[in-house]
């Protein structure tokens, strides 16, 4: 029973930060909150030994995974739909703009991206997260960076840079 109240206590304070990285992951709303279900299902099923461990670690790895997953099943099918929740148009915006840059990279890219800057995870932690190399994070990253450079010029035009 106290396993129980500890597991609904840390979803209840990780769900959203899950259903961030999901949405960034994926681009769809639904299909961000498909993942985090599926992610806290799993942690919830292996809460005795994640627990005292990093269950948000967990929790991120199958999102990613799942999310490959299902890219790889319908390939280049890109769903748009901007997060449930209201903000104000530069906020809209700006979300759009990430949105539209984020899906131009591959899925690794993506994930590494959103991992270690949406989420703030040091390259140790996002290779843990993956099941990669911190070197391959390292070049993912890298990689990921140089082709929104090149790609996404409206990103550059969002945050003051020059082309």
């Amino acid at each position: 029973m106290r396993d129980e109240a500890e597991f609904v206590e840390w979803a209840s304070t990780t769900q959203q930060r899950l259903y961030a990285t999901a949405y960034l992951l994926c681009g769809d709303a639904h299909r961000a909150e498909d993942l985090v279900q599926e992610g806290l299902s799993k942690v919830a099923l292996k809460w005795r030994s994640l627990q005292h461990g990093n269950p948000g670690a967990y929790a991120r790895r199958v999102i990613v995974n799942a999310n490959i997953s299902w890219w790889r099943k319908h390939r280049r099918e890109r769903l748009t739909d901007p997060p449930g929740q209201s903000a104000p148009a530069a906020d809209v915006e700006t979300a759009m703009v990430v949105q539209r840059a984020l899906q131009r990279l591959t899925e690794r890219q993506r994930a590494v991206l959103v991992l270690r800057h949406f989420d703030d995870l040091s390259v140790e932690e996002t290779a843990r997260v993956l099941g990669v190399s911190a070197g391959t994070v390292k070049s993912q990253t890298h990689a990921a960076l140089e082709r929104l450079r090149t790609g996404a010029p409206e990103l550059l035009d969002l945050m003051g840079g020059t082309r």
